[in-house]
């Protein structure tokens, strides 16, 4: 079977899976706007992938994870939470694509559907930590970490 036409008949199961796993997960940024909003962008996250592999390019789900990053940080969402909702939907399709496509078949679908979701996730993770240096967040600030080096490196 095609993979577009493989996922599109299973866009609902795989929607409800990745949904309930970032339940399972108790994300908070997700909990707080609740199950319509948060399958809501799941299903728009879900279209980009779709869109990106019809037309086996990644530039719509690079300006997509770039406009999400932007709001859900401005939205106070933690990077981890963002990147566990995509490694959920991930997982959903990967789900289908095991139990419905012949073993000759896999490495091509997976590779495009991790292709299409790693590239997302790195831009996610990229536009994050430009966002964050900006606005000098606290969990970038290496001061503490560093904070004694210096008298253990004047003991040896």
């Amino acid at each position: 079977m095609d993979l577009i036409k493989l996922l599109e008949s299973h866009t609902d199961k795989i929607i409800t899976d990745a949904y309930n796993s970032v339940c399972k997960d108790k994300l908070k940024g997700y909990s707080k706007v609740g199950q319509e909003k948060t399958k809501a962008k799941l299903t728009n996250l879900f279209k980009k992938v779709l869109q990106c592999v019809k037309k086996k390019e990644l530039i719509p789900m690079l300006s997509y994870t770039e406009k999400i990053a932007k709001e859900r940080f401005a939205s106070g969402y933690d990077l981890f939470e963002v990147q566990t909702a995509i490694n959920s939907l991930e997982v959903a399709i990967w789900s289908i694509i095991f139990k419905e496509v012949k073993p000759e078949k896999l490495a091509e679908y997976l590779g495009l559907i991790s292709t299409v979701l790693g590239a997302g996730k790195d831009n996610l993770a990229r536009t994050y930590v430009s966002l964050a240096t900006k606005s000098k967040a606290p969990s970038l600030n290496l001061q503490n970490l560093f904070a004694g080096s210096e008298s253990i490196a004047n003991t040896q």
